[in-house]
């Protein structure tokens, strides 16, 4: 049979075409010869093998006749299992009018490569029997995590990135974009003007300006970021670095942030804290709210009016509590009339 390409490429004689394309990727992306830089010579016949054995069996047809007559079935000639095919590779009418011999034609390694990842090569390999397909050979494919979940350019970066065959992408940018406790309440958008260096079609490099819209949700807390794909500066042979704004809080004269909660600190004397007191604050969107306290204010003692804090992110509907906490200020000296009077009151209570 010559080549066993179900060995080739470690699945059953039953295997399924999912179970084929699974085989091919994997040992595609170990055998590629850009990934095996100092024994590239044998990488490129075993990438060639595999993927000619990834041809066969993925077609029917080829696979048919690989299964009853073998490689040399498919490359020495002889009629195809089902007579009434015909394709631009296989059979047709010869001048008797019977079948003419079914040929095996070698699909290109880069073309079958092509079609998995989205691309060709790397720079290092070269073409071996036929074009190279479509497809960026750098950043920006939108195939590069889809398929595989994992970043296919670092598994190639022992071989091709090394030859500096693979542009590799500037570090992100970090800027960091200070809001207001009301900004971050109820939301709001910003405007920032960046410059950036880019090389017009003569190469040369110009300065352009360019406005970007932030917009900053209801809820949003330090440390959010925002990202800018590719807006560094452009240079040959480099990706642009991203920009990211992260969201900074500044102090607020009032507020405290904790979470989906404020926090609030008011002032009250021994007397409120004892008989009763009124909160009278303003809220960050602009509302008096007034909360009136029957209970007895200790030192620990927190009020909490539900609904009253942050908006919460994911359900702006949605507000953390208020939470309202005092300071008393306790009397510096008492008379002995007072003192007295105070002890009679405690006790008798």
């Amino acid at each position: 049979m010559g080549v066993d390409y179900y060995k080739v490429l470690q699945v059953e004689r039953s295997a399924k075409d999912d179970d084929l394309k699974k085989a091919y990727r994997k040992l595609a992306m170990k055998w590629h010869p850009d990934k095996n830089p100092n024994n590239k010579k044998a990488a490129e016949a075993k990438f060639k093998q595999i993927s000619e054995a990834y041809d066969v069996l993925s077609d029917p047809q080829k696979r048919a006749v690989y299964d009853q007559y073998g490689e040399e079935g498919l490359k020495g000639g002889v009629p195809p299992p089902d007579s009434s095919w015909s394709g631009g590779q296989g059979q047709g009418q010869g001048q008797d009018g019977g079948p003419t011999m079914f040929r095996f034609n070698t699909r290109s390694p880069d073309d079958i490569f092509s079609e998995f990842f989205g691309f060709s090569g790397f720079g290092g390999m070269p073409d071996m029997g036929g074009s190279r397909a479509g497809g960026s050979r750098a950043g920006g494919n939108p195939f590069q995590r889809s398929m595989f979940g994992e970043d296919i350019f670092a598994q190639f970066r022992g071989g091709a990135e090394a030859s500096g065959n693979v542009p590799r992408k500037a570090a992100p940018i970090e800027r960091t974009l200070p809001c207001t406790l009301e900004d971050l309440y109820k939301g709001t958008t910003k405007k920032m003007k960046i410059s950036r260096d880019v090389p017009d079609a003569s190469g040369r490099t110009t300065t352009v300006e360019e406005i970007l819209t932030i917009e900053i949700k209801p809820g949003w807390k330090k440390g959010t970021k925002i990202t800018f794909p590719e807006k560094g500066n452009e240079q040959r042979g480099i990706i642009p670095a991203d920009l990211v704004f992260i969201i900074d809080e500044k102090p607020h004269s009032l507020f405290k942030r904790d979470g989906n909660d404020l926090i609030v600190t008011q002032k009250i004397s021994l007397a409120e804290a004892l008989t009763g007191h009124t909160a009278q604050l303003t809220t960050l969107d602009g509302r008096s709210l007034t909360v009136p306290i029957s209970s007895i204010i200790s030192p620990t003692y927190e009020e909490v009016v539900k609904g009253e804090g942050m908006p919460i992110p994911k359900e702006p509907s949605k507000k953390g509590n208020l939470r309202i906490k005092f300071n008393i200020k306790f009397p510096t000296k008492l008379t002995s009339e007072q003192k007295t009077g105070i002890k009679r009151l405690l006790t008798s209570s």
